[in-house]
């Protein structure tokens, strides 16, 4: 098994490496599991920060009826908290019956079945966007209530926050973990700092907040719907108590004990601090409304109630904005772990599995940033707004989990199941109750619009998974069989110039049966380049004019192909040279035709296209002599990903060209798909055997350059790249595959003396 660290640099990878930091090993990853200490901040930042914005939202709505309606804060936060305290005790069961992590989404798919486990992950994958945006923006209002002179900076403030999670992110789960620890143990303390000097002062008579005296004129009757509204809105001091069983795996072991465990620290700590900021805030009279909620929270009234408005509190105010600007990255781990979940069952792109320098699944953080600064965006970063479209996902969620562990419970009957089926029936009943509140008291202030999206993401999530299906079945029906070698049809584009020569030797090397030569004359013909081409290859086939009207050359190219007689399982090999610049933005400008034509051909039936670049450096060609020399040795690499009929049909591909020497190359992403893959390849009965060459950091550049590096050191040879190729019949498939043989034709264009096949393979619907 070979091994490859080599990396290519350039300016590029400086600055990502200052951004992010030096790549780690995939075998480091064990290296960067949490202990509890470090976990707490990282997965319960979303649940500790709602507390400090969870009694105001309840307060905005009781406001309505007028100021006596505030009277019902300690009840409705009462309800609250036993409602919290019943939700983590039944995620603590979920967190050690599921290990592995997924949260929601695995107990409904595996308990209530599919629909109902998309439903939950679209649920949460709702509400972990919400998350960041509503984090970011009760951040900004935190700094706004310190400093109200900005608070008309709000939208860029916070999607610079949000800027600046993802980058710490992107620097990996540990390191994260370190920077976020400070905030959210800091706001802990000065929480209970806070109430504890808030209750001490009170015992010899509370003092007053300014807004005591806000007049709040009732514009509604205190109804039970509006109770029940209230209720829904402080029960955002559930939202991310799910993160902790959505990302077990993230955990030390054992993984399982130490998240359940820190569940329990953080219902030990978030209900407390709940409740004492309602008591407190109605000890002191405090007063909320629109308008002064967009400048100064009910936790900063508090704490200028108690210290003024000295040092203490804008360290109150540093820490709480710190907490709810870091909040998010609660989300940070979880979407893109879910994604990555939801990727390998092949209800997400599968570019969603990919880990990125720092072992974090980098495209999951990218589309939350995206979607999250959508959202601030286009809701001018006001929480009011924000938080009505974000507990109706959380509740879904929350629900449909617990109702999936009863389900667990009762079909498997394992000792203590009594027990665990009551405790999670609880948390079912109670849950889908706040559900139902929510949903009908919130529907016309936005909830429509979570309740309206959920389903077309579960839609989108089938859309793709029929997709993947799809893709599988036809590359799987075993039409292809190994080791058959189809003949070889070989048309060569006659362009002129060392290129030509280059490919012209390249063709001879392997004697193809049927050969034929082709310029695509825009006029006529072309008598200078018919006598270069007699001299470059005297006895050869003649040179065919293929006529074109406008200087295109897809359409006659592609009429040429056709017409030639041929077996339904022949190769049509179409061989393009050219001459191309040390540059890829040129070489994209320039080379338009060329590039229209590779990609146009490869869309028609077994036709294989095979680029000769030739690298102009200076006033001299990279490796090239400018005559048609046959090289003294060919060796075909084929580089692999599965095992499938795509890639036998480009092994065949590759065993028709008689290099000297065939190689199947396997790049290792992951070590357990790679000994499946090993596997399945002896099954084959290939005569080439299939190798495994490491890809330590799951970055392809190095180890592909080398493996070719090592055949072209040789100057008399010439490396035969060969790659399958999937061409998708509608351009939105595009979005649901890796582009890597893109990757690979970009990465040996300027290679010298690598010559690269692309064996395409047809994908239907």
């Amino acid at each position: 098994m070979a091994t490859s660290t080599s990396r290519r640099g350039g300016i590029g990878d400086v600055v990502k490496r200052l951004l992010v930091g030096r790549a780690l090993a995939t075998n480091k990853q064990e290296h960067q599991l949490l202990p509890k200490t470090l976990a707490l901040p990282v997965f319960a930042s979303d649940q500790l920060s709602s507390v400090s914005y969870a009694t105001e939202q309840m307060m905005l709505v009781l406001i309505v009826a007028g100021a006596g309606a505030l009277s019902l804060m300690l009840p409705l936060g009462i309800g609250i908290a036993v409602l919290l305290a019943i939700v983590v005790t039944s995620y603590r069961q979920t967190c050690r019956a599921y290990p592995q992590g997924g949260g929601s989404y695995i107990v409904a798919r595996e308990n209530l079945g599919t629909v109902p486990g998309l439903v939950a992950a679209a649920a949460i994958q709702t509400s972990y966007v919400l998350t960041v945006s509503v984090s970011v923006t009760a951040g900004t209002i935190a700094v706004t209530s310190a400093a109200p002179g900005l608070a008309r900076f709000r939208v860029p403030m916070a999607v610079g926050f949000i800027a600046l999670i993802t980058v710490a992110n992107l620097r990996g789960v540990k390191e994260s973990g370190r920077l976020f620890s400070v905030p959210t143990y800091g706001f802990v303390a000065m929480v209970f700092a806070t109430l504890l000097t808030g209750f001490v002062k009170c015992l010899s008579g509370c003092p007053l907040a300014d807004t005591r005296d806000l007049p709040l004129e009732a514009v509604a009757p205190l109804s039970i719907f509006l109770i029940l509204r209230a209720f829904s809105s402080g029960a955002t001091a559930l939202t991310g108590v799910e993160a902790i069983a959505d990302g077990v795996q993230a955990f030390r072991r054992p993984a399982a004990k130490n998240a359940a465990a820190t569940l329990a620290i953080m219902g030990a700590l978030s209900i407390p601090m709940f409740l004492g900021i309602t008591i407190l805030a109605r000890m002191l009279q405090v007063r909320v409304n629109e308008e002064i909620a967009l400048t100064k929270s009910v936790l900063a009234q508090i704490g200028e109630t108690i210290f003024g408005d000295g040092s203490i509190f804008i360290l109150l105010q540093i820490f709480t904005a710190g907490i709810l600007i870091l909040a998010a990255n609660t989300s940070y781990q979880d979407f893109p772990r879910l994604s990555s979940i939801l990727g390998r069952d092949r209800f997400m792109p599968s570019q969603f599995r990919n880990r990125g320098d720092r072992l974090v699944f980098s495209n999951g953080i990218l589309a939350l940033s995206v979607l999250s600064a959508l959202l601030v965006w286009i809701f001018n970063a006001e929480l009011t707004r924000l938080i009505h479209l974000y507990v109706v996902g959380v509740f879904v969620a929350l629900t449909l989990s617990q109702a999936g562990m009863v389900r667990r419970w009762i079909r498997r009957k394992t000792q203590g199941w009594r027990q665990g089926a009551l405790i999670n029936g609880v948390g079912a009943a109670a849950t889908g109750l706040v559900l139902a509140i929510v949903t009908v008291t919130k529907f016309t202030h936005g909830a429509w619009i979570v309740i309206v999206a959920m389903p077309l993401v579960v839609l989108l999530f089938m859309s793709i998974h029929r997709h993947y299906e799809s893709v599988r079945v036809q590359l799987r029906r075993g039409l292809v069989t190994a080791g058959r070698i189809p003949r070889n049809h070989v048309v060569l584009l006659v362009t002129g110039g060392p290129a030509t020569a280059e490919a012209l030797g390249y063709i001879r090397s392997f004697r193809p049966p049927d050969f034929r030569a082709i310029y695509v004359g825009h006029g006529g013909r072309n008598p200078e380049l018919e006598r270069e081409w007699a001299d470059l290859a005297p006895g050869g086939p003649e040179l065919e004019v293929v006529p074109s009207r406008h200087g295109d050359l897809l359409d006659p190219v592609r009429q040429y192909i056709r017409s030639i007689p041929r077996e339904p399982d022949d190769f049509v090999t179409v061989v393009v040279p050219e001459l191309v610049r040390e540059s890829l933005l040129l070489y994209l400008f320039r080379g338009r035709r060329l590039i229209r034509l590779k990609s146009g051909l490869l869309r028609e039936l077994n036709v294989v296209v095979t680029d000769v670049p030739v690298v102009a450096r200076g006033e001299g060609l990279a490796g090239v002599v400018g005559q048609a020399l046959i090289p003294q040795r060919t060796v075909a690499l084929v580089f692999i990903s599965a095992v499938h009929d795509a890639t036998i049909r480009a092994v065949n591909y590759a065993l028709s060209l008689s290099a000297a020497e065939t190689r199947v190359i396997h790049f290792s992403l992951d070590a357990e798909e790679s000994a499946r893959i090993l596997e399945e390849w002896s099954e084959l009965g290939f005569i080439v055997p299939l190798e495994i060459v490491e890809a330590p950091f799951r970055d392809l550049t190095g180890p592909m350059l080398d493996e070719v590096r090592n055949v072209t050191a040789r100057k008399d040879t010439v490396a035969a790249v060969v790659i399958p190729e999937f061409i998708v019949a509608k351009w939105r498939h595009l979005l649901l595959h890796n582009q890597n043989a893109l990757f690979v034709k970009r990465l040996f264009l300027f290679e010298p003396r690598v010559i690269l096949s692309s064996v395409p393979y047809r994908i239907e619907g």
